[in-house]
Formats: C-alpha cells, structure tokens, sequence
C-alpha cells in the first residue's frame, strides 16, 4: 500500500499556454495511475488546508509572502518571466505546502512511502523570492514540520531533479537535524549545488552529473556516495524532492534516465528507510513523467 495525495484543486494554478509546468502533468499522472489501478495498491487521500501564515513565515520573508497575496489578488505576474503567479497560485500553493505536511504525518504515522501529487513545485523558492517555476519550498517546509514531531529527530532531504534544489539547500543547510543531498546536472540551470559544499554540519552532499549520462552513473553514484550518505545520517523520514526531468524524453535536462531507471533508484532509497515521503518537483514531458511515477510507485509497493 502506497498512499497518493492529490487535489483537483492543484489544477488551478495556472501557468499560460506553453508553459512546462502546466496543469497537465497531474492530468497524466493520474490517469496513468489509475490505469494501473489493478496491480497498484494505492489509497488516495485529499490534502487538508493548513494555517500556514507562522510557519511560512520561518522559511520565507514577509515582504515575499505578501508580494505573491497581492500579485494574486490583483489578477496574477511572474518572477523573473518564468515563476507564473495566477489568480488561485497563492491559495493552489498554500494547499501544497499542505499537501507536502500531511504527506509527513502519513509516512510517520503508517512507516510506509507516500507521494505528494502537487503543484506548483518547491525547490528553487528561495528566503525571499519565487524562481524556476517554484513559489513555496514545499521540501524545506516539510522537513522543519516533521522535526517538530516526536516521531523524527533527524530528516534528510534527497532531490534528483535534473536542477540543484538550490531553494531546499539555503533552507536547511544550517539546521544539523536537516541532511540535503542532491543529484543534478552541471552546468546547468540554477548553476548552484557545488560538490564542495559540505553545510555547516557536514550535512551537505551535492553530487553533479554531465548531459548524456545514464542510470550506469547515476546507480553508481547512488551506490557509492548518496546512500551511505543518508544511511550515515539514519534519518527518522527521508524527504524525496522527486522531479523528473533527468529523463531522455524531456527537453529541460539533457541526462538520459529512463522512466523504468526511477524504480531502480527508489529500490536504493528504500535500503535506508521505508519511511519516505515523495513530492512532486520537475518532469514535463508527460508520457515519462506518468510512467517514471508508476515506476516509482510500483518499486515502493513490490519492495514492501
């Protein structure tokens, strides 16, 4: 059993015609997964709105939070020409943020994975401003809530999208209960995540990959690096930042995974915890994103 969170609701934010991060991509996932529905053991739950204002407020600056109320309210804008903000972004996001939090209480409360079906994605918002179609740090906020709970001492943070979450990492480097990793193509988009960096607490790991590999590297890297690092940590909960686009098939990375590649490195993953809350990040090319999600559902369910 693997439980799914997803709203309708989530469709709402609205990006504009050719967009990459449109509607659409939750509209194949599903249908993908329900197409599946015979050999999937999925529970689907709807997300809850939370009372977020104090909490976004410990992520994110004031001043930001009320540009994109606003830019909301007044009928919509972007940051930066890519980070679209429509009329229901502010409220679609919110439900996000809790989306991700009720994703938390479900893998604590079960010891089982659950993936978070949302939008928009989280992990390039920064402290004070939306970028790379990002508004809310859904990651970051996720893994300071779950630090709250008695259930978790330690969280670490795994983001293989294509692109360094470089919003998750400036959000929790400092915490020393907060481990971050990330795999992601360089140089690439936000040009950040330099495998130098070690945190203050030596609890950073940025592991770059070049245009054109394969899950031959990426399973080696996984294998000698990314889980000792995490098992070393023995986090309580393991946050996956899960984009999508280091597949062959989408043309905002230039990595050659494969949708079936997904399941290989979620096997990996479960090696250090059961515990393991999946949320949305990139992936754009519809039909590898949808079966890059099956696969990552259907290694979680076979594996258990």
């Amino acid at each position: 059993m693997i439980s799914v969170i997803y709203s309708e609701k989530f469709l709402l934010h609205k990006t504009g015609e050719n967009h990459p991060e449109r509607p659409e991509r939750l509209l194949a996932v599903v249908a993908a997964l329900k197409e599946k529905n015979n050999c999937l053991t999925i529970q689907w739950l709807t997300p809850n709105l939370r009372n977020l204002d104090l909490r976004l407020q410990q992520i994110h600056h004031p001043d930001y939070l009320q540009k994109v109320y606003k830019m909301a309210q007044s009928g919509g804008g972007d940051f930066y020409g890519d980070t679209i903000v429509s009329p229901a972004s502010y409220d679609v996001a919110l439900l996000a943020v809790s989306a991700w939090m009720d994703g938390v209480d479900c893998t604590l409360a079960t010891e089982q994975p659950t993936f978070v079906l949302a939008r928009p994605p989280g992990h390039h918002a920064l402290f004070d401003t939306g970028m790379g179609f990002c508004l809310f740090a859904n990651a970051a906020l996720a893994a300071h809530y779950a630090l709250e709970l008695p259930q978790s001492k330690r969280v670490a943070i795994l983001d293989w999208d294509v692109h360094h979450g470089n919003g998750t990492q400036e959000l929790v480097e400092n915490n020393p209960r907060i481990a971050f990793c990330s795999i992601h193509q360089a140089p690439f988009f936000p040009f950040t995540g330099r495998e130098t960096e070690r945190g203050m607490h030596n609890n950073v790991l940025n592991v770059r990959v070049k245009a054109g590999d394969t899950i031959r590297e990426y399973e080696s890297i996984f294998q000698e690096k990314i889980i000792p690092f995490l098992s070393n940590f023995q986090p309580d909960l393991l946050i996956i930042s899960a984009g999508y686009d280091a597949n062959q098939a989408d043309s905002l990375g230039w990595v050659n995974l494969q949708p079936t590649d997904y399941g290989i490195l979620t096997k990996l993953c479960l090696k250090v915890t059961r515990k393991i809350l999946f949320g949305l990040e990139g992936g754009y090319e519809l039909n590898s994103l949808s079966q890059s999600i099956v696969s990552t559902i259907e290694a979680c369910i076979i594996s258990a």
